[in-house]
């Protein structure tokens, strides 16, 4: 396929937030998978968003944040061959890394260090200490 939108697809949210997007996947899907940002479906899409990025398999369709410019964040389901092929994909990267395949669990704990706020990172020390 070469477009998205020359795919038979279902609009579930209109101009959502990525997060907004994130919560109704996880809620609405039997399986769900956290992808990358780039991660590639459909053999030319790459998704776009802010980890972590939820993928979800109900039955046979695959439900996506799809993003297009100037029109905002949409999620989308495919029901097709594609999808089912795209689902078996997820499933099969899933066991090659940990088995990090989650329903409606948190998504996997980020690595970023705690944040500080700017006084702290500059703060003096008390040359009397």
């Amino acid at each position: 396929m070469s477009c998205i939108e020359q795919m038979k697809y279902k609009i579930h949210l209109e101009r959502t937030s990525f997060k907004e997007a994130r919560e109704y996947i996880e809620q609405n899907s039997d399986e769900v998978h956290y992808v990358s940002p780039g991660y590639k479906i459909f053999k030319d899409y790459y998704i776009i968003g802010i980890p972590p990025i939820a993928v979800g398999a109900k039955g046979n369709a695959l439900l996506f944040t799809y993003t297009k410019p100037c029109h905002g964040s949409f999620v989308l389901s495919i029901d097709n061959e594609d999808s089912v092929k795209e689902i078996n994909r997820l499933r099969e990267s899933e066991k090659e890394k940990e088995p990090a395949l989650l329903k409606k669990g948190k998504p996997p704990e980020s690595s970023k260090a705690p944040a500080a706020s700017y006084q702290d990172i500059w703060k003096k020390q008390d040359p009397e200490s």
